[in-house]
């Protein structure tokens, strides 16, 4: 039974990701740690995103900006080798909640924009900007198990909407989660119970992502970045609620 629900809750992950930019991980984690325990969080969550985001790299390969990413694979090889690394030594419980709080400034800053009907000027985003956000997030990806849709503001800034930016995310996210996986291997903390929880979120992206993919065909770029938007405020909202319980 925890299998056949771990199953059903990443399709359900999956196609919202799809149409909001990413994010699944930020679902399945509570799902994850109850069902089989924090340890096992960053392993399980790793190899389910390789594998889903592999699958969506080659949908959208013709969709992929190459110009960020050459900039992108350095900084997230590093951040991704150092964050694995640094999990098997300490256990960094704010982050999640600066992490949380970050994203809601993001809607909040959005938000206002919207409200006092300022021009859309988002401010310049430049390829080697992706290198030291790219270490930033694979960094704290590998501390905590995922970072959350956290880039997508920066993506959309870039201009990628859409089939691009699902596609760029997901060829980044996966060049993160090889790293991690090697990374978690080495050092001892992949089990072959983590990969077996893994396979089965990454192989229930193949239906979830053919489904989003009709629905995100049908959608306009200012639906997809007010549905991207408003997946980054509930992600926000629930990676704080997530971490309350370790509040005093």
């Amino acid at each position: 039974m925890p299998l056949i629900l771990l199953g059903l809750v990443s399709f359900v992950a999956w196609f919202i990701s799809m149409i909001a930019g990413g994010g699944s991980p930020l679902i399945l984690i509570p799902l994850v740690s109850f069902l089989f325990g924090s340890d096992a969080i960053a392993p399980v969550i790793t190899t389910g995103m390789l594998v889903g985001n592999a699958q969506r790299t080659l949908y959208f390969w013709q969709e992929i900006d190459w110009d960020i990413t050459r900039w992108y694979l350095p900084g997230a090889i590093a951040g991704a080798i150092l964050g694995a690394y640094t999990l098997t030594q300490i256990h960094v419980d704010w982050l999640p909640t600066l992490v949380g709080i970050a994203l809601l400034l993001m809607v909040a800053n959005y938000g206002l924009g919207k409200v006092l009907s300022q021009p859309k000027a988002p401010l310049p985003i430049k390829p080697w900007y992706f290198l030291p956000l790219a270490f930033c997030n694979a960094f704290g990806s590998g501390l905590i198990g995922s970072m959350g849709p956290i880039l997508n503001p920066v993506y959309l800034s870039y201009g990628l909407v859409k089939e691009r930016m699902i596609a760029t995310k997901s060829v980044h996210v996966v060049v993160i989660h090889i790293v991690k996986l090697m990374t978690y291997a080495v050092l001892g903390t992949l089990t072959v119970p983590d990969l077996t929880c893994g396979l089965i979120i990454g192989l229930a992206a193949i239906p979830a992502n053919w489904l989003g993919k009709r629905v995100l065909d049908k959608m306009s770029g200012d639906q997809f970045q007010q549905t991207v938007f408003a997946f980054v405020a509930v992600s926000g909202i629930l990676m704080l609620w997530q971490q309350s319980s370790l509040l005093p």
